[in-house]
C-alpha cells in the first residue's frame, strides 16, 4: 500500500524537525576552483555528538565554519533548526551556536568572569542574569567561581583555559555546539581528564555537537556517530561500534593507527 503525498508530507517534516544541523550537497571551494568540501549530505540529531574525523585536509574545520557562516557555500545548504543558514541573520546564527577552538581563544586582558559572559552581555542581559549564568557555567566547569572569576587566561593552566572555552561557549544556553579540536594541543593527561568531563557534560546538557578531531580514540570515546572525511568527501556515518567493524580502508587505517598505537596526525 502506497503512502500519500500528504502523509508522506507530514512524516518529512517529522523527520526533519528531529534533526538540529542538516547538510545538503554542501560544496566549498576555493577560488582557484579547488573543493574543501565536496557533496556532504549530513544530519545531526537533536542531542547527538557527531565527530567529523578525517586527516589533514580532509574538510572538517570548513565543515565547521560552513554551519555558522564564517564561510558561505559554493553548493548546497545548511539547515539549521529546519532552517537554512543563509535565511539567518549570520550575527544572530553565530550567537545562537557555541563555538570552542583549539587554545580556548580567550581574550587576554578579560577576565574569567568577562569572557564567559561574553554572549549574555552581547545580548543585553541583565546583569543580575548575566552574573549568575557565569558562575553556573563556571562551577559546571569544574572552576570554583571563586578562585577564577577574577583571573585572566595568563593565569590558567591550557586545561583551565579550555574549561573556561566551553562555559563560554554554553553561557548563553546554545541549543548547537562546535568544538575545534578542544583538546589537541593538551598534554595526555590533562586531554584524559577533559574527554571524560566533557562526555558526562554532554549526556547532562543534551546540546547537539559537532566536534572535530583527528584523533581517532578521542572520536570513539566522545562521539555517538563518527562521520568519517576524506579529502573533502563524506565517506560514510558509523557508531563507534560500526566503525571499528567497517571493512572500509580509510577505516581501517584509522583502526590500524589503534592497534600500532600511532595516532594519524594533523600536518603542522
Amino acid at each position: 500500500m502506497s503512502i500519500g503525498t500528504k502523509a508522506m508530507n507530514d512524516l518529512n517534516t517529522r523527520l526533519q524537525g528531529s534533526y538540529e544541523l542538516q547538510a545538503r550537497n554542501l560544496t566549498y571551494r576555493l577560488p582557484r576552483g579547488a573543493a574543501l568540501v565536496s557533496g556532504l549530505n549530513l544530519n545531526v540529531r537533536r542531542g547527538e555528538t557527531v565527530v567529523l574525523l578525517g586527516r589533514s585536509g580532509a574538510g572538517k574545520t570548513t565543515t565547521l565554519k560552513l554551519i555558522n557562516r564564517l564561510l558561505e557555500p559554493s553548493e548546497g545548504e545548511i539547515l539549521v533548526s529546519g532552517r537554512t543558514t543563509a535565511s539567518w541573520d549570520p550575527i544572530q546564527l553565530r550567537r545562537g551556536i557555541g563555538y570552542v577552538i583549539q587554545d580556548a581563544g580567550l581574550f587576554p586582558h578579560w577576565t574569567v568572569e568577562r569572557n564567559v559572559a561574553l554572549v549574555p552581555r552581547l545580548e543585553s542581559w541583565p546583569e543580575e542574569r548575566m552574573r549568575a549564568r557565569v558562575m553556573v557555567m563556571l562551577e559546571l566547569g569544574g572552576l570554583a567561581p571563586g578562585e577564577f572569576a577574577k583571573r585572566r587566561p595568563s593565569e590558567l593552566s591550557g586545561g583551565q583555559k579550555q574549561r573556561v572555552g566551553v562555559a563560554r561557549a554554553l553561557a548563553a544556553d546554545p541549543p548547537i555546539l562546535l568544538m575545534d579540536e578542544p583538546f589537541g594541543a593538551l598534554d595526555p593527561v590533562t586531554r584524559t581528564e577533559l574527554q571524560r568531563e566533557f562526555r558526562a557534560l554532554a549526556a547532562r546538557l543534551q546540546k547537539t555537537i559537532a566536534f572535530v578531531t583527528h584523533d581517532v580514540r578521542e572520536a570513539l570515546s566522545l562521539g555517538t556517530r563518527i562521520a568519517l572525511l576524506d579529502q573533502g568527501r563524506l565517506l560514510g556515518t558509523y557508531s563507534p561500534r560500526e566503525f571499528l567493524e567497517s571493512s572500509e580502508p580509510e577505516v581501517r587505517a584509522f583502526a590500524a593507527s589503534l592497534e600500532s598505537g600511532n595516532g594519524l596526525e594533523e600536518a603542522p
